[in-house]
Formats: structure tokens, C-alpha cells, sequence
């Protein structure tokens, strides 16, 4: 008889982090916050602005093949949150299995949630699969930023990830509202006409509204966001909201036109000034 195989060892953590936020009286609080490494949230940012501000890190430093991490934002009636990362994401090498991540976001009436991460990066040889979902209740506003390098790039490593994979699904009390997916590996001519075009940072920003949203798809589209550096496409969806492509050539340029996105959403869609963040 031949001994039996030793088990095989995941590498990778599961992490978990739910967040609440709930109204009360004339501002928002963060009623419940649990979390698990390798996610962590900190206290929340006071700032002169009716959101609850609140950021998400990893403090093992990025993802590594095999993590699966879920991350679960409640917003009850009325609450205003905002949920931003310190800095980029990074995706490191795996020679076995892909970090997974899952994000689903629950907005409940009139509730509005400001999702809006940094970028993510996946280095040489990672594999990252994310899957984004909104549920957005009845008069709810939603402002969400998906973005992404191709690499490293200031080390020449740009399209060499093994595999790239993104979706996003929202919902409201009527049905589908926008349902996106791309899975991209590393090895095949992304960059030429028709794709990324030699841009080596990308991004998808929602900004969903029940009311009046035909008068916020006009005042995006014909907003100030455009840049030498940076090519923004807008679309209105087919109903309840407005969608924006972002190309960069390079970081700068990507936080220079999502900054200029985020703002008018804020002024747009909720009659707020920008939000003057400070990160290390």
C-alpha cells in the first residue's frame, strides 16, 4: 500500500467585512463595522460633509492567490456612507489559484453610497476575479468607481497579469439597471485600436439616480472632465443612470479625471462640493 498523499495546503485567507450605516437625526453614523484580516476598516474621517466617510484597507499589504474576501455595505433609509482605500490595490504573482473578492452593496430608501477605492494592480503572473453587485431601493443614489492598472507599469511590466476579471451588477426595486463583465489575460494585444489604445490605466464610474436622471446624464456629458492625458467617454443607460469610461496614460491622469468625475456627481446628483480627501 502506498501511503496516503498529504493534504494539500491553501494558500490565502478568507476575509470578511461588513459595514452599516444608518441616519440619525441629520447625520449619518456607522452603526456596525466587523472585519476580519485581511481586511480592516478604519474609524471614520471627520470631515464638514453630510457622509459618513470610512476607509478600507488590507493591511497584509495586497491580495495573493487563494484570498477570497467579502466585503457586505448595508445602508438603511436615509444614510449617506462613503467608502474610499488609502491607496492602490495590489494583486500579487500565484502559481495556483486566483484572488477572489466580492463586494455586494444594499442601499435601502433614499440612501446614498459613494464607492470609490483606488485603483488596482495587478502584478506580473496575478489572477484576480471581483464581482461588484448593487441593490438599490427606491429613490437611492449610487456614485461607484471600478478602476485598474495593467501592471506595473513604471517597471515595464504592463499586460504581463495571468488573468483579470471584473463585474458589476446593480439592481433596482424595477429590475436590471447595468450589468458589465470583461476578463482579460495577460497575454493577448489589449492595447491596440479599438481596446485600451496604448492607455495603461482604465476605469467604469457609475453615477445611478431614480429622479431626474435624463437632466443628470446631460449635465455629465457636457461637464469639464476632459484632459490631455485622459480620454472619458459618457453614455446615459436606458434608464436611471449614467455610465463613464475612463482611459489614462498614466496615474495621474487616471485620479486627475475620476477626481473630476467624482465632483460632478457630488455637485450633479447631490448638491455637495467635492470632498477634499488627504491621503499619505
Amino acid at each position: 500500500m502506498t501511503p496516503a498523499a498529504a493534504p494539500l495546503i491553501r494558500v490565502g485567507r478568507d476575509g470578511l467585512l461588513r459595514l452599516r450605516f444608518e441616519r440619525r437625526k441629520d447625520s449619518t453614523v456607522v452603526a456596525n463595522a466587523r472585519s476580519t484580516v485581511p481586511l480592516q476598516v478604519l474609524a471614520p474621517i471627520a470631515l464638514p460633509d453630510p457622509a459618513a466617510i470610512v476607509s478600507v484597507l488590507n493591511p497584509t499589504g495586497g491580495l495573493v492567490g487563494g484570498d477570497r474576501l467579502g466585503i457586505e455595505v448595508e445602508l438603511r433609509p436615509g444614510a449617506h456612507g462613503c467608502v474610499i482605500t488609502p491607496s492602490a490595490t495590489k494583486v500579487y504573482r500565484t502559481s495556483a489559484e486566483a484572488a477572489e473578492q466580492r463586494v455586494d452593496l444594499r442601499l435601502g430608501p433614499d440612501a446614498t453610497l459613494e464607492w470609490v477605492p483606488d485603483h488596482t494592480i495587478p502584478f506580473a503572473g496575478s489572477a484576480l476575479r471581483q464581482r461588484i453587485e448593487g441593490h438599490l431601493g427606491k429613490g437611492a443614489r449610487l456614485i461607484l468607481v471600478d478602476a485598474f492598472a495593467v501592471g506595473r507599469v513604471a517597471r515595464g511590466e504592463t499586460w504581463r497579469f495571468g488573468r483579470l476579471e471584473s463585474a458589476i451588477t446593480l439592481r433596482d426595486q424595477r429590475g436590471l439597471l447595468f450589468h458589465d463583465r470583461f476578463v482579460l489575460a495577460g497575454d493577448r494585444p489589449w492595447a491596440g485600436l479599438g481596446l485600451t489604445e496604448g492607455h495603461p490605466y482604465f476605469a467604469t464610474v457609475l453615477i445611478i439616480s431614480e429622479a431626474n436622471w435624463e437632466s443628470l446624464a446631460t449635465a455629465v456629458q457636457a461637464g469639464p472632465i476632459c484632459r490631455a492625458d485622459a480620454v472619458v467617454g459618457v453614455g446615459a443607460l436606458a434608464r436611471g443612470g449614467v455610465v463613464a469610461r475612463v482611459l489614462a496614460a498614466n496615474a495621474p491622469a487616471l485620479l486627475g479625471a475620476l477626481e473630476s468625475l467624482w465632483a460632478l456627481a457630488r455637485r450633479t446628483l447631490l448638491g455637495l462640493p467635492p470632498l477634499l480627501l488627504r491621503k499619505a
